[in-house]
């Protein structure tokens, strides 16, 4: 294993990325509009059109998430 300080962590949370890296992720995603709330008041994202085209020319593969009735 690689101790080296410039190693930056990269936290899972049960299944989710979590830590800095995804607080970071998050932020960066709803300023790119890539993810959104349908209300300020509600917890949970959905994933835009624009988000849907953008992390398909990531790679991400949709069919790994199940759909929600929002």
């Amino acid at each position: 294993m690689n101790t080296s300080p410039s190693i930056k962590p990269a936290k899972k949370c049960y299944e989710h990325l979590g830590g800095k890296l995804g607080e970071l992720l998050l932020e960066n995603f709803i300023e790119k509009k890539w993810i959104a709330k349908k209300d300020p008041s509600d917890k949970h994202f959905y994933i835009t059109e624009l988000g849907e085209k953008e992390f398909s020319k990531l790679g991400i593969d949709f069919s790994e998430i199940k759909s929600e009735v929002l």
